[in-house]
């Protein structure tokens, strides 16, 4: 970890994750650990995931060198974009054709998210896609309304061809590192209790997610009229730049979030290294109504990811840095709870970059978890270790080195807006009940986060 330039009132902390290869990833997973090879340079290498996995480290790790993975990535991402902004009736056919679903409300133009999911199946590469709906995803936007608006035309002229087959290859690749992290993990912490319980699900979720500029709030007007107020002006004149309000410094962690924070609830999250685009945003025409004349990709702002993670024993939180065209791997509390602690699940969030204000991130997160079916139980657990984020945090709460606003709001973070492991997972659950219960005290109209 390194500090980064001033800002504000603090300096921006940077987590440079620990790296490993996908070529030295595969080869760990496949060869059992002995006393000569833990002493080498492959023993080093699978000690530095444990380090960076386990209860001292921030919980994820990224992956390089997965060569046959880049050109895909450069293929799906920007389709998230085009999907997110076209006319609901061609969306429709367009996800219906790729067996996409979506899990947000599409409908809302004021939604700062855009998700497109499919189903994905261990192994099987070549299977074709069927049964793809379901487990969570809304097939609403099939058949709507064929009267609503469309949006420019730009968008509604893009090729989406293979864009079902090509997220289904690269979730695949994602999937494999998943299981060959699983292996190693395992490994490690004695039995196989990680890989088991992911082959006995055989199904994981990809989500291809577009979070949106303050560009895609305008191009979304154009159907429903109307603005965002909280993000957006509304009153604006001809070749007038469009804002997004930040009402805190952009080292407050809790600022102008994309994603609120979060603890993932399966085993692995693995996600692309984000793609940032940015549209050209040129004169009004004579109807005064906007065209986006095209899309490129934009250089990361100010360099990083905007994937942002709380690290307790550091007490503090980091904005993750790693290189466009690798992975990122972040441990689930899922396998929080089947490895005893042993692994350390990472609470995290995405932030919005300050400047530029027009740029949109795009990336494909797949998600490992358990059968739905899988016992799952706190029992092993000591109450420290229940409460180590807590007591982490309210340890050093006065020390003079670390700004007082910085701590208050990791703790209101903690105690208010992240529903506590222990009342989620009351006596035994299964993987279900669990994901259920996390969902409700997440996002339901009751939930810690429900007004997100």
């Amino acid at each position: 970890m390194e500090a980064a330039e001033e800002c504000g009132r603090r300096e921006l902390l940077i987590l440079q994750p620990f790296q490993v290869t996908h070529s030295d990833l595969l080869l760990l997973s496949s060869s059992s650990p002995s006393s000569e090879s833990e002493s080498g340079p492959m023993g080093s290498i699978r000690r530095g995931i444990m380090d960076a996995l386990g209860p001292s480290g921030p919980g994820l790790l990224s992956v390089t060198g997965v060569q046959e993975a880049s050109a895909l990535r450069r293929k799906v991402l920007p389709l998230s974009r085009d999907l997110a902004l076209l006319d609901r009736e061609r969306r429709a056919r367009v996800l219906k054709e790729h067996r996409l679903g979506t899990d947000v409300p599409m409908k809302d133009p004021r939604r700062a998210v855009s998700s497109f999911a499919m189903q994905l199946r261990y192994g099987e590469c070549v299977e074709s896609m069927q049964e793809i709906s379901g487990n969570g995803m809304d097939t609403s936007e099939i058949g709507c309304d064929p009267n609503d608006g469309g949006v420019t035309r730009e968008f509604q002229e893009k090729g989406f061809d293979g864009l079902g087959s090509s997220f289904k290859e690269l979730g695949l690749l994602m999937i494999e590192m998943g299981l060959a992290l699983a292996r190693v993990c395992d490994q490690s912490l004695g039995g196989n209790e990680l890989e088991r319980c992911l082959m006995e699900s055989g199904t994981a979720k990809g989500r291809l997610i577009h979070y949106h500029s303050a560009t895609d709030y305008l191009a979304l007007e154009k159907k429903v009229k109307i603005f965002s107020k909280r993000r957006v002006s509304s009153s604006r004149k001809p070749g007038e730049k469009i804002t997004v309000s930040s009402e805190s410094d952009s080292c407050d962690p809790f600022s102008d979030l994309w994603q609120q924070w979060h603890y993932d609830y399966g085993v692995f999250t693995i996600l692309t290294a984000p793609m940032f685009l940015t549209a050209a945003f040129p004169e009004m025409d004579s109807n005064e109504q906007h065209s986006l004349s095209f899309v490129e990709e934009y250089p990361y702002p100010d360099g990083l990811t905007y994937l942002r993670i709380l690290d307790p024993t550091k007490n503090d939180v980091f904005m993750v840095n790693t290189l466009p065209e690798n992975f990122i791997i972040q441990v689930g509390e899922s396998a929080d709870v089947l490895s005893r602690g042993r692994l350390r699940s990472t609470l995290h969030c995405v932030c919005r970059p300050k400047n530029p204000e027009n740029v949109s991130r795009e990336t494909l997160v797949v998600f490992l978890q358990p059968a739905w079916s899988k016992h799952l139980s706190l029992s092993e657990y000591s109450r420290d270790q229940l409460a180590s984020a807590d007591s982490d945090i309210e340890q050093s709460a006065d020390e003079p080195c670390v700004p007082d606003w910085n701590k208050k709001k990791i703790m209101e973070v903690i105690q208010e807006k992240i529903p506590p492991l222990a009342l989620r997972i009351k006596g035994g659950v299964s993987f279900a009940e669990f994901a259920r219960e996390t969902t409700r005290q997440y996002y339901g109209s009751s939930g810690l986060q429900s007004n997100r």
